[in-house]
């Protein structure tokens, strides 16, 4: 069954110093979800987000809250996110098992794994759901999809840009690991975050994708609704 377009928008494009009105105003525009970009500075090169963020929005949006955890040992926060209040915890696997060597060290981007551990990502996979959340897997470009932990996943995050900061070029690449999810029958969310706009968006729905994170394409829009009518059309 062909699943409708969600809209899930970064906040990390949103105006920081009038954070309510923004949410209220991308509610209005017809959003579907709030995608959190949670970075430590190590496992990506920017510093934004923690729980105390998360805690602040969720008494203003009945929406979902995304906590996509860019951050190194992200077991140990998971708890703290999901009692902040968010409803999908999004973990990156190149937190789980052997770096590559080019970038192992601290200061050495982007993070690519050269083997999965994967009874470690699943332990943490079935403790956010023990908490009541949904539970995605994050999946870097150059990191292969793992097969393995589907079954133990919400979701599926694709990441199209190599994570750390917003307004990147979107890498096509990667819609092959969205065309393997749909021949799966992947019954979770199959979602791509990076460079989503007018141009990338028809290309990664035909490819299976079915929730659409946007950041700078709709927050530097004058007209959000109408940026949400469209990406949501692609679906018809």
């Amino acid at each position: 069954m062909k699943k409708p377009i969600e809209i899930s928008v970064s906040l990390l494009s949103a105006d920081f110093a009038n954070l309510e009105s923004e949410i209220k105003r991308s509610v209005a525009a017809g959003v579907d979800r709030f995608h959190i970009d949670c970075m430590d500075g190590h496992f990506v090169p920017n510093l934004t987000i923690g729980p105390v963020i998360i805690s602040a929005i969720r008494p203003h949006t009945k929406l979902p809250l995304e906590a996509h955890l860019m951050i190194e040992h992200p077991w140990d926060y998971i708890e703290s996110y999901a009692k902040a209040g968010a409803d999908i915890i999004q973990l990156q696997v190149e937190c789980y098992g052997q770096r590559r060597a080019n970038c192992s060290e601290y200061g050495q981007w982007p993070k690519e794994i050269e083997s999965v551990d994967v009874e470690a990502l699943r332990r943490d996979l079935k403790k956010i759901r023990s908490l009541g959340k949904k539970a995605f897997m994050v999946i870097n470009p150059g990191t292969a999809l793992v097969k393995d932990v589907l079954s133990d996943c919400d979701g599926v995050l694709i990441m199209s840009v190599n994570p750390g900061f917003s307004g990147q070029k979107f890498m096509s690449a990667v819609l092959s690991k969205v065309e393997e999810l749909k021949r799966m029958n992947f019954l979770g969310d199959i979602a791509i975050d990076g460079g989503i706009n007018a141009q990338t968006a028809p290309e990664v729905v035909k490819a299976g994708a079915h929730v659409l994170i946007t950041a700078s394409y709709f927050y530097g829009t004058p007209n959000p609704a109408e940026a949400a009518r469209f990406l949501k059309s692609l679906g018809n």
